[in-house]
């Protein structure tokens, strides 16, 4: 049914990825994020879980009705419900497809379903008979499929071949294969599914063994043709299969692999970037392919062989994955246009309102630092553009502090457009200007973590916070940056405040995981 040497990319940022603890994210972010995926050349975007909550259902057909080329899925458990609703947000899709699974291990047949094999087996036909009556798009996952067994399997994906999915797919839900033993399984799948020839094989790899690329690699190698995959690996748990590490692994070893994807790379790490601007959620510095230390050269022999030939120790160039070493760096006296300029060598697609945003905040900044670099700029688009829907937001913060005083913050707020002021103590100024934040905004989450970091080198460098807020059972990120580390505490603490507002107002019903 396909190009056996091409491999379709699925992304599923913005479902399983959106499942990684205080990643939730609002309709806004999410088309954003689904507009720059539909740049990066992702074939396949699963926007959501539609019967999950209002909220997700709204942004799922947002997202399908916006983007002009990518296919748009929906997933859905396989019952009737759940099917009709996730077709209601994507039928406006360019090409909408109905993602349903089901579990088909005898573990979660028996204690989580609670039914039968030859039940569930029903159940599965049923629900893709009935997704196959609304699109020839359908695709059908065996929840726990790793630790299904195989003949049982292979049952299932030919009866529901059979009804009309065009896609099945083989999860290992909770991470436990290994690659030989994964692809030894899709390749068994491949011989003894008669009518496999009708649909594409796709795998969904999770990592808590750390092995989810290593899985997904194997499948590739013994005939899988889609991978699921996240941006910097994002989702339950310890995340899902990263697509930056699969798509890099096929282009930089094509003597080995020989397969293709429509990814443009150059987009991966301004991708990469914009996902944890707009989850919170950090990247660690030695991540493979975006992190900051993935092109950086540390040892005297290492930087000498680089500088005679690159190749001695850079296995792709930074450019080919996005990463620029154009060293303009732009300062206040800088225009509008370079800055608009700069922006779009970046990654970053902003229509001229948001770009005027962000110049505003470009030239305040520029009053204060010296040089501003790619940091710098990232750090005001999340600021200017990317934070959506404020129920709160710092009008100003004055902070009395020192060796000699009792810490004491002053802060005027903005609350749904209302100014509120006052002024509280505390056991250091961060803690003060944490606490008036509380007072003034009705709030009572618990600061479950609190993270600073430089965005640039040097003295004047922008201060990036990172706080983890719980309240009632909810976990939210935030983050902020600024060159005054009190200020970029207060914002942080107030990003997560928002999200935290916008969870309990979309609180999500279901989860689902494959």
């Amino acid at each position: 049914m396909n190009d056996q040497k091409h491999i379709i990319i699925f992304d599923t940022t913005l479902r399983d990825g959106e499942q990684s603890p205080g990643a939730s994210m609002n309709q806004a972010e999410k088309l954003r994020i689904a507009t720059q995926l539909e740049l990066l050349g992702v074939d396949v975007i699963e926007a959501g879980f539609p019967a999950a909550s209002d909220g997700d259902f709204e942004a799922v057909k947002k997202i399908a009705e916006s983007l002009k080329k990518a296919q748009v899925a929906a997933l859905c458990r396989a019952n009737e419900a759940d099917i009709r609703r996730g077709w209601d947000a994507v039928k406006d899709a360019v090409n909408p497809r109905i993602h349903t699974f089901i579990a088909t291990s005898e573990l979660h047949m028996k204690y989580k379903l609670q039914m039968e094999p030859a039940d569930v087996l029903k159940k599965a036909v049923e629900s893709v008979k009935l997704a196959a009556s609304f699109t020839s798009n359908v695709e059908f996952s065996a929840e726990d499929g790793s630790r299904s067994d195989p003949d049982f399997l292979c049952t299932v994906f030919e009866s529901v071949i059979d009804a009309g999915a065009t896609t099945i797919n083989l999860p290992d839900t909770v991470g436990y294969a290994v690659p030989e033993e994964f692809g030894k399984l899709v390749a068994y799948v491949i011989e003894n599914t008669a009518n496999i020839d009708q649909a594409v094989l796709s795998v969904h790899c999770h990592n808590d063994l750390g092995l989810a690329t290593a899985n997904t690699l194997a499948a590739i190698q013994n005939g899988a043709r889609q991978v699921e995959v996240t941006i910097n690996g994002l989702g339950e748990r310890a995340g899902n299969t990263s697509m930056e590490e699969v798509v890099m692994s096929l282009k930089t070893r094509p003597n080995f692999f020989t397969h293709t994807t429509n990814i443009d790379t150059t987009r991966i790490y301004p991708t990469s970037r914009l996902v944890s601007m707009i989850t919170g959620i950090l990247i660690q510095p030695n991540r493979a392919i975006v992190g900051a230390n993935a092109f950086a050269h540390e040892a005297g022999i290492h930087q000498d062989g680089v500088l005679k030939n690159p190749m001695t120790y850079e296995i792709m160039k930074p450019e080919t994955v996005g990463i620029s070493k154009n060293n303009l760096v732009l300062g206040k006296h800088s225009g509008r246009h370079a800055l608009a300029a700069h922006v779009r060598s970046m990654g970053y697609d902003l229509s001229d309102e948001e770009i005027n945003i962000v110049f505003q905040k470009f030239k305040n900044l520029a009053d204060r630092k010296k040089q501003i670099l790619d940091e710098d700029i990232e750090a005001l688009i999340n600021e200017g553009v990317l934070r959506t829907s404020e129920v709160f937001s710092l009008e100003y913060i004055h902070v009395l502090s020192g060796s000699t005083v009792f810490p004491t913050a002053s802060v005027q707020l903005k609350i749904h457009g209302r100014l509120v002021q006052g002024a509280l103590e505390g056991t250091g100024p961060i803690d003060a200007v944490y606490n008036i934040i509380s007072k003034l905004t009705h709030t009572k989450s618990e600061l479950l973590r609190f993270t600073i970091s430089a965005l640039t080198e040097g003295t004047d460098a922008q201060g990036e916070v990172t706080v983890r807020l719980k309240e009632d059972g909810v976990v939210a990120l935030g983050k902020g940056a600024d060159p005054d580390i009190i200020t970029a505490s207060a914002l942080a603490y107030l990003n997560g405040l928002n999200r935290l507002e916008y969870l309990k107002a979309n609180p999500p019903k279901e989860e689902a995981v494959l």
